[in-house]
């Protein structure tokens, strides 16, 4: 019997890709070299950029607006315009403000976990900051069906290590196999949960192929109709 659902949030529940297109779109049209630049190789240098710098700020490397303003001073550099501090300064702003302005969660996203809520425990689980996490829920109306939200700012480890799984089924009570894991990474919702003995679904939107074909995880590809989404998400043995 399944008693608690585990979510990723970025890109599972929280439309991070959506809301960071629309903030480096407007980065784009701020700035005549970016402008120049097609905004598939600008996402891609910034997508890489943000990943290396995120690292270092979950690892206390580097403090969360320093990164945010190096973020820009690289894509800036990648670019060929010149990267002033003042400028990277205004790109990181502009990209922010839009960022916040945009937030939204993925469609569906309510209504499933409000029928999982009736049925459950709802925890998620995110590499992530707790304050921005929480915003995130807030700003999006999914905090009321949170028992549980659990970041490796605060669990001091990251997905996919075990350890921040064996947190989230402590804080649930619940043993591995009465939770499942839902998220859009394979590598740190499906292969992290895997290994720490919880059922994965890959919520994959974008129909991508598997990294592993080996292994036999289920795929939703979106959270509609909400009925027959929680009937795969708890009712395994019915599919």
């Amino acid at each position: 019997m399944i008693r608690a659902v585990l979510f990723d949030l970025d890109d599972t529940l929280f439309d991070h890709q959506g809301c960071a297109r629309e903030a480096l779109a407007a980065v784009q049209r701020s700035h005549d070299v970016l402008r120049a630049t097609s905004f598939a190789v600008l996402e891609r240098a910034h997508a890489g950029f943000l990943e290396e710098l995120h690292g270092d700020v979950m690892l206390g490397r580097v403090p969360l607006e320093e990164a945010r303003v190096e973020r820009f001073r690289r894509l800036l550099l990648a670019s060929g315009a010149d990267a002033k501090p003042d400028l990277s300064t205004a790109l990181a702003s502009t990209y922010r403000e839009t960022y916040r302005a945009s937030r939204r969660a993925v469609a569906g996203a309510a209504a499933l976990m409000s029928a999982i809520k009736r049925r459950a425990r709802i925890g998620i689980v995110s590499n992530n900051l707790l304050e921005e996490q929480q915003e995130k829920l807030q700003i999006c109306g999914l905090d009321v069906f949170v028992d549980a939200l659990i970041v490796s700012e605060e669990a001091q480890v990251s997905k996919p290590d075990p350890a921040i799984f064996r947190v989230a089924l402590d804080r649930l009570e619940v043993e591995p196999s009465q939770a499942v894991m839902i998220g859009d990474s394979w590598p740190a919702d499906v292969e992290g949960a895997r290994a720490a003995g919880i059922r994965a679904i890959w919520f994959n939107p974008n129909d991508a192929p598997a990294p592993d074909r080996g292994i036999d995880v289920q795929q939703l590809k979106h959270f509609e109709p909400v009925e027959t989404v929680v009937r795969m998400i708890l009712e395994p043995h019915r599919h």
